[in-house]
């Protein structure tokens, strides 16, 4: 499962607003049923507010907004779980692609991913996946989450070109996201000032993704 390249996504928690431009351009772009999302935007907050005795009120309340879709895993975990080579990593790139005409729909590879990235299509019975936009990759674009982001908080590109690029930007170890390893995902986070560690217990997690 060895790379000529291997892509990657970063991004910088510092700057999403929690907009979803993202999510919807990614969906308008394939057009994709109600309630498969290759891209999801999470809300993570907590904290509480505590009323003294003399009047006063403190507080250690907080939120941010994490952008997530496939990471293209140097270890998927959902090729691994697919049972028909549906499912596979591209040599030439890294980007993790499902090959619809040998999957089953048995969705095991969705049950094995903890980013949540296959979904299933039901009315055609396969499972679907962010592609990395590999039409647009050829065509010399960057992916239409990228592109789209007001923000520019989402960025693309081969991942020794990302680490240059963004040398002060983290493994993916921020909640609500899982320990990155458990799949080695090619993903790289500049965290919000309020991040929280992978696991963290002092916070909720709101997916205001169903669109």
């Amino acid at each position: 499962m060895s790379n000529n390249i291997q892509y990657g996504f970063h991004v910088d928690a510092s700057k999403c607003t929690g907009c979803k431009t993202c999510q919807i351009s990614c969906k308008d772009r394939k057009d994709l049923p109600v309630g498969i999302n290759w891209r999801r935007v999470y809300e993570y907050g907590g904290g509480q507010w505590t009323e003294h005795g003399d009047g006063t009120v403190s507080q250690n309340v907080f939120a941010y907004y994490m952008s997530i879709g496939c990471n293209h895993c140097s270890e998927p975990v959902c090729v691994k779980a697919c049972p028909t080579g549906a499912m596979h990593k591209r040599r030439e790139d890294g980007l993790v692609h499902v090959a619809a005409d040998l999957c089953i729909g048995c969705e095991s590879c969705a049950r094995a991913c903890p980013y949540d990235a296959p979904q299933i299509d039901k009315d055609r019975k396969v499972m679907t996946k962010c592609d990395g936009c590999f039409e647009r990759l050829a065509e010399g674009k960057q992916p239409s989450c990228v592109e789209s982001c007001p923000m520019r908080a989402i960025d693309f590109g081969p991942m020794d070109e990302l680490k240059a690029k963004y040398p002060g930007a983290i493994s993916p170890d921020v909640a609500p996201l899982p320990e990155s390893s458990v799949t080695t995902p090619n993903l790289l986070i500049t965290p919000n000032r309020h991040s929280r560690p992978s696991g963290a217990t002092d916070g909720e997690v709101l997916n205001y993704s169903e669109v």
